[in-house]
């Protein structure tokens, strides 16, 4: 099968309830033609080959070359002709504005970047994202989940995505990087605003709005640096040039949206699925030692991040039965992947005991996500601590009338509890 397959557009109930579709992708091919926003393109549904794609270096991030192809299928802006050296009475088309910071920055990261810049980018970031640095932050995790949940337990009914799931990785990135307290909440919510689906022009505005921000907060570590991720980067932009301005804010962009819709909803996919399954619960609360493997199938059973980025073919992919040819769009359903029974046997089930070696949640390659460790420890502290403080723990919805938002991520808009 190559590029002639018709493209299958995805429907509103696909974003509510992927996995049925996701089942009936699998045993059509390990990839298949869908339409995205109207735009065809590559989606990648079983796990083998989603590993394949995912580390080939013929699948690339190339923002030049991925933009002709969208060009090209969409005729808005048609690619430029190569020049030829001949006159032509054709006066030239007026040069496209420059993009503003905003832009860019949504752009303009490690997250859409090949080597070396991705190399570059990730270098600098890695070494505080490493394991033991990570469990260094443990006992403040704990403090701000112990303040959150101080808030949570003995009431009838709570969104704990409000409650905790959304403050605990703000907070925590946001003391990691140097975003000041008070600033925070406002942060968090311009994060939310841009990794969930909202009309274009208030994506621009909340993206505006971040940049700037940024820009002044970066101006203020200048002028009087700290011990934090982003006093670091500022010596590595003016004392070591090794990223320029705009990398630098879009750097502090990625890691804090990115790391927060990540981490707050692999935590309430995680609690839901507990509680939706009073065996696994059970299990948990009488063995904590449990918790650990509970969290890996958290990320397996229905992990946040579903589709990677938009990627782009520099060469035919081959995947067995199927070949994608060069200069065709290519996304990676890592949601796919983690439920395929090629590879994880019925993956339908939710077992906390289960061997979860493999799974993709956080990606696959080099553009594995550099916060899966801290994204994991947040998730193991929160629900261990939840489950700790509040014994009668139960969904206080039915489970039908729980609604999702998804666009990379898979995000439930509420999880009510009762925690008495």
């Amino acid at each position: 099968m190559t590029e002639g397959t018709a493209a299958e557009p995805l429907t509103p109930d696909f974003f509510q309830n992927p996995y049925p579709v996701y089942e009936r992708l699998r045993e059509q091919a390990p990839a298949v033609r869908i339409a995205l926003q109207g735009i065809p393109m590559w989606l990648v549904v079983r796990h083998a080959e989603a590993r394949t794609a995912l580390s080939s270096p013929v699948v690339v991030k190339d923002k030049a070359r991925a933009g002709r192809v969208i060009a090209a299928i969409t005729g808005a802006q048609p690619p430029m002709p190569e020049p030829t050296g001949e006159a032509s009475d054709t006066p030239p088309a007026a040069p496209p504005p420059e993009p503003s910071l905003g832009q860019r920055m949504l752009v303009e990261h490690m997250l859409t970047a090949d080597p070396p810049d991705h190399t570059r980018l990730r270098k600098l970031v890695g070494k505080a994202f490493t394991v033991r640095r990570i469990q260094e932050l443990r006992p403040r995790i704990q403090q701000t989940v112990d303040e959150l949940l101080g808030e949570v337990a003995g009431r009838e009914d709570v969104d704990l995505l409000k409650a905790a799931g959304y403050p605990l990785p703000v907070s925590v990135l946001s003391d990691l990087i140097g975003v000041p307290a008070a600033d925070q909440e406002q942060f968090g919510a311009w994060s939310s605003a841009l990794t969930v689906a909202v009309q274009p022009d208030r994506l621009l505005e909340v993206a505006e709005s971040m940049a700037a921000y940024l820009t002044g907060l970066i101006a203020d570590r200048r002028a009087a640096p700290q011990d934090d991720l982003l006093s670091d980067l500022i010596r590595a932009r003016d004392e070591e040039d090794r990223l320029s301005e705009v990398e630098l804010v879009s750097m502090v962009f990625q890691l804090l949206a990115a790391g927060y819709e990540t981490t707050t909803h692999l935590i309430g996919n995680g609690v839901l699925a507990l509680l939706r399954h009073p065996d696994q619960l059970d299990a948990v609360r009488a063995d904590p030692g449990l918790l650990s493997g509970a969290v890996d199938e958290f990320c397996r059973y229905d992990n946040a991040l579903h589709l990677s980025t938009l990627n782009v073919t520099a060469g035919p992919l081959d995947l067995g039965e199927v070949v994608i040819p060069e200069d065709e769009l290519v996304v990676v359903s890592l949601g796919a992947a983690n439920r395929d029974p090629r590879r994880f046997p019925h993956p339908e089930r939710f077992d906390i005991r289960r061997d979860t070696a493999g799974q993709l949640a956080f990606g696959h390659g080099i553009h594995r996500c550099l916060g899966a460790p801290l994204a994991r420890l947040q998730t193991e502290v929160l629900v261990g601590s939840l489950l700790e403080r509040c014994p009668r723990l139960e969904l206080a919805a039915d489970p039908a009338d729980l609604r999702y938002q998804m666009n990379l991520t898979r995000a439930l808009e509420a999880l009510p509890i009762r925690t008495c």
